[in-house]
């Protein structure tokens, strides 16, 4: 994992990042200090403005500022190269090193409106007033490029987007995807919705899925007989278009509204800021508008083979890109003189990292039928995913393996015994009649399951 930390002086904000290395459902301890000689390694910044004065003096960092450019802004790592505009700081091109292949990959922003007759949008309707109309900036953006040894960014500071993508540069899972994080103010507009659009060269075909509640994919068809607001669907987790090489994913961090409505495009609704009611209940338009933050990750995947299953799954680097985007290490941060309690330096309550396709949905203390203390059981509630094998294995930075959906409980836990373990309803509302203490866990893909469990 890699954790920053905002550090506050008294005319400026530092960003420390620094990786950490976690057990599974583990709590690590580090502690920040400050020394005159650090070893710290300092970024290195670009800046892209109209009125550039080629160098800025600072005491901590290099900062250089420079005209916009039609040369482009290049980000790299041992996984990819990217390619930014230098004269608005979109992504433009991807190169992926594995097969040494150059893929377009332009990202843009674009306005749809309302229509102007009687029933318009609201916050149940979507009624646009055609194809979304590309978002126009009469001066180009100012840029920020920031070079360093965890991570590498680019940001575009647009009227009503603060626009960042972020390349990491520590091998492992994090450096497979590029992280895309939306910063959105449309609080000044009337009747306008914002969307991030993504047009690659992926021969889509019209079809592209989405994911239901996370859990399943379904697949969609974009039809041009059907109006532009009935090919939109929601997206919880991930959406994806594909060719017969090459997958293209967004995973979301936030539940959006998606779309596909040109061959290898992907488009997302950021905001609506819509000034009417739209006759459907809630008696008042969508002008409540906060600044507000999205993030996502551009998973770009070579693929093998083609589509003869009527289903389709996310590969493993998915499923695990998505669980490190909805799943975040909760940070917990104090001053070291608030008289807190000294923590573990570790706590490690598993013996390994669970197994690739298997997602501990909780773990929880059953409460007790007689007080209001807990009982001595547990809930242990267990997802199965399904997932594609026609990608790569190799390389991925995984620490964790496939085990054919198998558990042995007796080597799950570190430290604690377990006393049994027994299945239930979903609910723990029930038990089967044929219910008994079990040793192995054992189920099959897209399955979930609950156990109740006595640990010692």
């Amino acid at each position: 994992q890699i954790l920053s930390k905002l550090l506050w002086r008294s005319t400026f904000y530092i960003t420390i990042s620094f990786v950490v290395h976690l057990p599974p459902l583990g709590i690590g301890v580090y502690q920040l200090l400050e020394f005159q000689s650090s070893e710290a390694v300092l970024a290195d910044y670009n800046i892209y403005m109209r009125n550039s004065r080629q160098e800025k003096p600072d005491k901590l960092f290099k900062i250089k500022e420079m005209q916009h450019s039609v040369d482009n802004i290049i980000l790299e790592n041992s996984y990819m190269k990217l390619w930014f505009s230098g004269m608005s700081g979109l992504l433009e091109k991807i190169n992926t090193k594995e097969d040494g292949k150059n893929h377009q990959m332009k990202v843009e922003f674009a306005w749809y409106g309302t229509t102007s007759n009687r029933d318009k949008s609201g916050a149940y309707l979507f009624l646009p007033d055609g194809d979304a109309k590309p978002y126009i900036f009469t001066d180009p953006p100012t840029i920020r490029v920031a070079h360093g040894r965890i991570f590498s960014e680019v940001v575009c500071f647009f009227h009503h987007v603060t626009h960042t993508m972020r390349l990491y540069k520590v091998q492992g899972l994090e450096s497979q995807s590029l992280e895309v994080s939306n910063i959105v103010d449309i609080r000044g507009e009337y009747n306008r919705e914002l969307v991030m659009r993504i047009s690659s060269d992926i021969n889509s075909q019209n079809r592209f899925y989405t994911d239901l509640n996370g859990y399943q994919i379904q697949p969609r068809l974009t039809m041009s007989k059907l109006p532009l607001q009935a090919n939109i669907y929601p997206m919880t987790t991930m959406a994806y278009i594909q060719d017969v090489g090459v997958r293209l994913t967004l995973h979301s961090a936030q539940s959006l509204g998606v779309a596909s409505l040109k061959n290898g495009q992907l488009e997302v609704i950021m905001d609506r800021r819509l000034m009417q009611d739209d006759n459907r209940g809630l008696g008042q338009g969508v002008q409540d508008n906060k600044i507000t933050a999205n993030i996502f990750r551009l998973l770009l995947e070579r693929r093998h083979g083609t589509d003869k299953a009527s289903v389709s799954f996310p590969s493993l680097l998915s499923h695990m890109t998505s669980s490190f985007l909805n799943h975040p290490v909760i940070l917990m941060t104090t001053y070291a003189d608030s008289g807190v309690p000294e923590m573990l330096n570790t706590f490690s309550p598993l013996m390994s990292s669970m197994p690739c396709d298997m997602h501990i949905v909780n773990l929880r203390t059953i409460q007790s039928k007689v007080d209001t203390e807990p009982s001595d059981e547990a809930a242990l509630i267990l997802h199965r995913k399904g997932f594609d094998c026609r990608f790569s294995n190799r390389d991925m930075g995984l620490l964790c393996s496939t085990t054919q959906g198998k558990i042995k409980v007796h080597k799950l836990f570190n430290k604690f015994r377990v006393e049994s373990l027994t299945p239930a309803s979903l609910s723990l509302m029930h038990s089967p009649l044929d219910a008994r203490n079990i040793s192995e866990i054992s189920m099959s893909s897209m399955e979930i399951n609950t156990f109740r469990i006595r640990l010692r």
